[in-house]
C-alpha cells in the first residue's frame, strides 16, 4: 500500500497551471479510465468539462442526475474498466442509494466519486460535509490539497479501489476546485480491462448476499484504517521548535485567554486548510491527512504524544476531532474553529497566536445582489406572476433569484425537483382551492433531474395545480451545460432531444402548454385559467438564455423621453439594462439591453420602441 510519494517531485518534467478541477481530470485520464459520468453542479462542473479534451480516449456524459451517474459508472467499473463518477456535495445525497450498496458489492475496475463541498455556501443550499456520508457508506476518502495532489491523489484513489475492493471519493472543496496551481503531468496509464465474472454473491445484493458483504465491508475498513498508519498521501512536517500561542483559563479553551506560553504545537488537518496551517504556523510539527476516512489511529497517537499542544484545523463538520477525542486524545477544535464557513490565516493567528490581522481598510462599494441577466426569459414569467399576485413552490437554479425584491415571487426552495411535490404536499394539506394562488415553478434541467418523478406523484395521486417549466434550453446557473432536453452532449455532439411538452403528455396530462416565455398576454391568460382548473396542467415557458451562444439579440430597446411618464413600471423589472437618469426618465444601456421587449410590453405609454 505504501508508495513514495512527494507532491512536488519532478515538477520541471511537464508543468502547466491548472484548477483544481482540471487537475482531478487530469489524474484520471491519466489513471486510465473509460467511463466517467455526472451532473453538473458548481464548484464540481469543470472536471467533466475537461474531460472533454481527452474524449478520444475516454467516453463522459451529462446524465440526468447524480443517481443516473453514479449507476452508469457503477456498471462500468463492475464490466472491468476504471470509472469516474463527478458531483457537487449535495449531488451525493441523491446518488446515496446506489453508493450504500455499490459499498458493499465494491468494484471490478476501480470506482472513484469527485464530491465537491461548498464551505462558505458559495454556490449550494446547504453546507453539509461529505465526510459524514462517506463515513455511513463505510468508503474510504481522499482530500488533496492543492492542483497538483488533486492530479496525484485522483491516480491513487483508483489503484486503492481495486487494492480494496472499494469504490472511493475523493473530496474537494470550492477553493481546491477553482484554485490554479502548478501540475506536472505525466503519461497517461494503459489499464487492461479485467474480465467480467459472474458473481452473484458480489454484485446481487438480496439480503442473505449482503449479510455476507457487510462483513467483508467492516474487515476491509478495519485493513484501510491499520494500512493508513503507513499510507504514503499521510504524513508528517516535522518540527521540535516551539510556538507562542494563547493559553487559557482553566475553563479551557472556551473561555477567556490569560496571557501566552511558548509551547510545542501539533496539528491535525488535511486539504486547503493545510496551506492556511503551513503559512500562519511554519514552526508547528504537522499531520498531514491525504486520506481523511478512516483515520489512522497509531499515526495520531504517535504525533499527538510528541507535542505539547495539538490542534484540530478542519473545515464544516468535527470529523476527525471527534474520532480522536474519542481515542482519548486531548486536542482543540471547535472550541475555538466554526463549524461553518471557509478557514483563513486570519483565523489561525486570532485564534492560536492571538495576533490581530488587520486587513487595509477596503473602499465603500455600492451593494451589488445577485439578479437575473438582461432578457433573461424567467424575469417575464416572473413579471406575470408577480402582476396575477401568485405564489411559486420554487427549485434550484437560476430563477431562484425571483425569490428577491423586486420580483418576490418564490416562496419555497428546498432541493432539485422538489417544487412540483411541495406544491402537491400543499394541495393535500390545505385543499384544491388554497393552491389556486400558487404555481411550481422549476427549470428545464431540474425537471429532466427529478422533476419528471414529482410530476408523475401528481398524476398517479390525482393532484390538481399548475406547473410553470421555465424551459431556457440549458443548465444555466452552472455555465450552461447541455441536458437530455438540449440536442447536444457534453462533448457538443448532436443527441436526442426530449421535448418537455410531450414527455408530460406521455403520463396522460391533458393540459400542457408550450408559450413563448416573452408572449405575457398569452401567459397571463393561460395563468389565470389554469391555476383555477380543476385539473393538473403544466405550462412550459420557452425561450433560450440570453447567454448561450447560439443566440442573437432582435435588435435594442429605446425610451421616447417625450413619451415617458416617469412611472417607474419598466424600471419595476429589475433589468440590470435599465436604470432612471437624474431627471427620473427611464434610460435603457445599450450595451447591456438584449431586445427582449419586455419593457416594451410592460410601458402604458409607447414610450419605449
Amino acid at each position: 500500500m505504501n508508495k513514495p510519494y512527494s507532491p512536488r517531485a519532478g515538477l520541471s518534467k511537464s508543468m502547466e497551471l491548472m484548477l483544481g478541477n482540471a487537475a482531478i481530470a487530469r489524474g484520471a485520464y491519466e489513471a486510465g479510465i473509460k467511463v466517467a459520468a455526472a451532473y453538473p453542479g458548481t464548484p464540481s462542473t469543470e472536471v467533466s468539462e475537461n474531460l472533454v479534451r481527452y474524449k478520444d480516449e475516454l467516453y463522459c456524459e451529462w446524465s440526468p442526475n447524480e443517481k443516473v451517474a453514479l449507476e452508469v459508472a457503477i456498471g462500468a467499473s463492475q464490466s472491468g474498466v476504471r470509472a469516474l463518477c463527478v458531483m457537487k456535495h449535495v449531488g451525493l445525497n441523491v446518488a446515496a442509494d446506489p453508493l450504500f450498496t455499490a459499498a458493499y458489492s465494491g468494484v471490478n475496475g476501480g470506482l472513484v466519486l469527485v464530491v465537491a463541498d461548498d464551505p462558505g455556501i458559495y454556490s449550494s443550499q446547504n453546507e453539509q460535509d461529505t465526510r459524514l456520508i462517506a463515513r455511513a457508506a463505510m468508503v474510504p476518502v481522499l482530500e488533496p490539497s492543492d492542483s497538483e495532489e488533486a492530479r496525484i491523489f485522483t491516480r491513487r484513489a483508483f489503484e486503492l479501489s481495486e487494492e480494496y475492493d472499494t469504490p472511493v471519493i475523493l473530496r474537494s472543496t470550492t477553493r481546491l476546485s477553482h484554485s490554479q496551481s502548478l501540475v506536472n503531468t505525466e503519461a497517461r496509464t494503459d489499464i487492461t480491462d479485467k474480465a467480467y465474472v459472474r458473481n452473484i454473491e458480489k454484485y446481487v445484493m438480496i439480503p442473505r448476499h449482503a449479510i455476507g458483504r457487510h462483513q467483508f465491508v467492516e474487515e476491509r475498513m478495519r485493513r484501510l484504517a491499520e494500512d493508513a498508519n503507513e499510507l504514503e498521501l499521510n504524513r508528517v512536517i516535522e518540527s521540535d521548535a516551539k510556538t507562542r500561542v494563547k493559553t487559557y483559563a482553566a475553563e479551557g479553551p472556551q473561555g477567556a485567554s490569560s496571557g501566552f506560553e511558548e509551547l510545542r504545537v501539533g496539528v491535525i488537518c488535511s486539504g486547503i486548510p493545510y496551506q492556511y496551517v503551513r503559512e500562519a504556523l511554519p514552526a508547528a510539527r504537522v499531520l498531514k491527512l491525504g486520506m481523511v476516512h478512516p483515520l489512522p489511529r497509531r499515526l495520531i497517537e504517535d504525533f499527538a504524544a510528541q507535542v505539547d499542544r495539538l490542534y484540530v484545523f478542519e473545515e464544516l463538520e468535527p470529523f476527525i476531532e471527534e474520532q480522536v477525542k474519542a481515542w482519548g486524545i486531548p486536542c482543540i477544535g471547535k472550541e475555538i474553529f466554526p463549524r461553518r464557513g471557509e478557514y483563513s490565516i486570519k483565523l489561525i493567528k486570532e485564534q492560536i497566536l492571538g495576533e490581530a490581522y488587520a486587513f487595509d481598510t477596503p473602499e465603500v462599494l455600492p451593494a451589488r445582489p445577485p439578479i437575473l441577466c438582461p432578457g433573461c426569459p424567467h424575469r417575464s414569467v416572473f413579471s406575470v406572476l408577480r402582476k396575477l399576485k401568485l405564489s411559486a413552490a420554487g427549485d434550484i437554479g437560476c430563477y431562484t433569484l425571483g425569490a428577491l425584491a423586486p420580483m418576490s415571487v418564490i416562496d419555497t426552495c428546498i432541493c432539485m425537483g422538489s417544487a412540483i411535490s411541495t406544491l402537491h404536499g400543499m394541495e393535500k394539506a390545505k385543499g384544491r382551492d388554497y393552491i389556486k394562488n400558487w404555481v411550481a415553478v422549476m427549470g428545464d434541467s431540474t425537471f429532466l433531474h427529478t422533476g419528471i418523478n414529482s410530476l408523475m406523484n401528481m398524476v398517479y395521486n390525482d393532484a390538481t395545480g399548475t406547473v410553470v417549466i421555465l424551459d431556457n434550453a440549458t443548465t444555466g446557473m452552472t455555465g450552461h451545460q447541455n441536458h437530455p432536453g438540449t440536442g447536444l452532449n457534453l462533448l457538443g455532439e448532436t443527441a436526442p432531444m426530449i421535448n418537455i411538452a410531450t414527455l408530460c403528455r406521455s403520463l396522460g396530462m391533458e393540459y400542457v402548454h408550450e408559450i413563448d416565455a416573452f408572449d405575457t398576454d398569452l401567459l397571463t391568460q393561460t395563468l389565470k385559467t389554469e391555476t383555477q382548473r380543476e385539473a393538473l396542467s403544466v405550462i412550459v415557458a420557452k425561450s433560450p438564455c440570453v447567454l448561450l451562444k447560439a443566440f442573437v439579440p432582435a435588435g435594442k430597446c429605446m425610451v421616447c423621453k417625450e413619451k415617458c411618464k416617469k412611472c417607474g413600471l419598466c424600471i419595476s423589472l429589475a433589468c440590470p439594462a435599465l436604470y432612471k437618469d437624474e431627471a427620473g426618465f427611464a434610460v435603457i444601456e445599450e450595451r447591456m439591453c438584449n431586445g427582449c421587449g419586455l419593457c416594451k410590453s410592460q410601458c402604458r405609454f409607447d414610450a419605449i420602441t
